[in-house]
């Protein structure tokens, strides 16, 4: 394998300190809806298994339960859950800045854009909370 092409000489490449997302408020909140995937990620990697599992009989189902019953995953999933509810909040609110929503010649404020999709994602979640709780 060759080595990496050298700098041009002439082009500036500024050195960037490990901790320069800590600079700005708006940085800090960036990289942690980035960080949020990870966690989104390994908790959708469990979902999988717990499916497999149940799969695998009732027995093998209760062991896994067992397990994810722990201290330590249980606070994953607290961790989760709040990451999963920061990735969702962000993302909602960037529907108001990417999708223009015209009616006619007026374009539909961008506030209530966004307080559409969480009044769509909170109707959502209700449907399904009511739907779980019918079947216990």
């Amino acid at each position: 394998m060759s080595a990496p092409p050298a700098p041009r000489p002439g082009l500036y490449y500024p050195k960037m300190p490990a901790t320069w997302w800590l600079r700005r408020p708006a940085y800090l909140r960036f990289m942690l809806r980035e960080v949020s995937s990870v966690f989104i990620a390994i908790f959708l990697a469990v979902l999988m298994v717990q499916v497999y599992r149940a799969g695998q009989g009732p027995e093998a189902y209760a062991a896994f339960l067992e397990r994810l019953a722990s201290p330590g995953w249980i606070a994953f999933h607290a961790v989760a859950l709040g990451f999963a509810l920061y990735h969702s909040v962000t993302w909602l609110k960037l529907t108001a800045v990417v999708q223009v929503v015209r009616l006619g010649e007026h374009q539909v404020p961008p506030r209530l854009v966004a307080a559409g999709a969480f009044a769509f994602w909170g109707i959502l979640s209700l449907a399904i909370l009511f739907a779980v709780l019918l079947r216990s």
